[in-house]
């Protein structure tokens, strides 16, 4: 999770954009086509954030369970 926050800090070089976005922002210009980029980024941020959560639940209850059985 601090990963994905790092990189969303520090990713003002990453294209989030489909071509089709792409043609759209160049045809609007310099600063409105950042501002979807990085709309983009932030739209794409919290399902991933969500799976990271989960997934980490997930990881931290099944090795509780292993350690059940071990033991």
């Amino acid at each position: 999770m601090i990963v994905c926050a790092v990189l969303l800090a520090t990713g003002n070089s990453l294209m989030a954009q489909c071509s089709l976005c792409t043609k759209t922002a160049q045809q609007l210009g310099e600063g409105p086509a950042k501002g979807l980029n990085n709309g983009i980024l932030m739209l794409a941020f919290m399902p991933l954030a969500i799976i990271a959560v989960l997934g980490f639940r997930w990881y931290r209850s099944n090795q509780q369970v292993r350690k059940g059985q071990q033991a």
